[in-house]
């Protein structure tokens, strides 16, 4: 029989690294931050209710010039009895510190720079659009300014993956040699229509949730191989069946994600295999792990053994960090090259070069 173990008591202690230098200087400790939100057209848009719900912060806006889709946005509960106002409006709206820029893929860059230029830190929901360059610039200035630039990778709060960054720093699980995940779901012909005017199909739409891991857990690869597949017999040109094989020098790791597997959320995985342990997440969106040691390390023995975790909730913890940091308690867990390298990753296992 394989021994269970919880990991609420030492997720307790686990804090994610940081290599970034940037370290906002905000309000004093305590006081809510003033934020709004631009766009609602993104997949993830409704993560409002999170920031609305969060004693951290006061929602004072949301920018929605479209009116059609404001009226199908005054339907949903995170959007009901807020201020709508234009982007001017919100960008002016005394002491307004952060913005969650939750646009149409093709938009959110605009938009991110408009906030930045304007001293705001930002959220910018996933993937970092379109052009590796105009990330690139929009990262720069958010540098120089001081400012929080926050990826909407949802799962780099993820229990299971804090306790996996921690066993990296510890070296529990020896030298990396490989990492494998899956990232995919079924698309209702709609959603498929507008994913289909993206070159880079799911791997951009899904594959950079689990881009982001690999990259946090690599770094930069010294190759990307792309592998993309129209699988469906829907006629929509949809890049719906890919995979990409990134190449280290002493490891290898694949992407894969697609638009059609019908148990793709309870097969969504990462799996990083060292010389000393392997660390199986699975299912990703509601965390469980089965970790397989050489050796005992911590309270943790030399066997096979199930990890359970407290319930997640997506992104609770990155609003709850991003405060943080805007406060100045701490320094971001995620530095802007970071995001560059999972961007620049990305876009080749796209098949795109440079843009997407």
């Amino acid at each position: 029989m394989i021994p269970r173990r919880t990991a609420l008591g030492v997720l307790a202690a686990l804090s994610a690294s940081s290599c970034s230098s940037v370290r906002a200087v905000g309000p004093k400790q305590g006081a809510r931050i003033r934020i709004g939100q631009i766009g609602t057209t993104h997949a993830h848009a409704t993560k409002l209710a999170v920031y609305r719900q969060s004693a951290d912060y006061e929602v004072v806006g949301v920018v929605e010039p479209d009116l059609a889709r404001r009226a199908q946005a005054e339907q949903k509960e995170a959007f009901r009895g807020v201020t709508w106002m234009t982007t001017e409006q919100l960008l002016n709206q005394p002491g307004l510190q952060a913005v969650l820029v939750e646009t149409d893929v093709c938009d959110l860059l605009k938009n991110a720079e408009l906030c930045v230029a304007a001293g705001k830190h930002v959220h910018i929901d996933k993937p970092a659009g379109e052009s590796l360059d105009h990330l690139r610039r929009i990262l720069t200035t958010a540098d120089e300014k001081k400012l929080m630039v926050q990826m909407g990778y949802m799962y780099r709060y993820n229990p299971a993956i804090k306790m996996l960054r921690q066993m990296l720093m510890d070296g529990w699980l020896g030298e990396i040699f490989e990492v494998h995940t899956v990232m995919s779901k079924v698309v209702d012909p709609a959603a498929r229509r507008d994913l289909a005017k993206y070159p880079g199909g799911m791997m951009f739409e899904l594959g950079c949730h689990v881009m982001d891991l690999v990259i946090a857990i690599l770094g930069r690869p010294e190759s990307v191989t792309a592998y993309s597949k129209h699988s469906s017999t829907i006629d929509d040109g949809l890049k719906d069946n890919m995979l990409a094989v990134l190449d280290y020098p002493k490891a290898t790791a694949t992407v894969k994600t697609s638009a059609l597997e019908v148990e793709g959320f309870d097969r969504r995985h990462l799996v990083v295999c060292g010389s000393e342990g392997t660390f199986h997440i699975q299912p990703l969106d509601s965390p469980s792990a089965r970790l397989a040691l050489s050796k005992p390390k911590g309270s943790w023995k030399a066997e096979t053994q199930d990890v359970t975790f407290p319930k997640y909730v997506r992104y609770v913890d990155d609003a709850a960090d991003m405060a943080q940091v805007i406060r100045g308690e701490k320094t971001s867990d995620f530095s802007s090259q970071h995001d560059l390298i999972v961007q620049e990753t990305l876009l080749k296992a796209c098949g795109c070069n440079g843009s997407c």
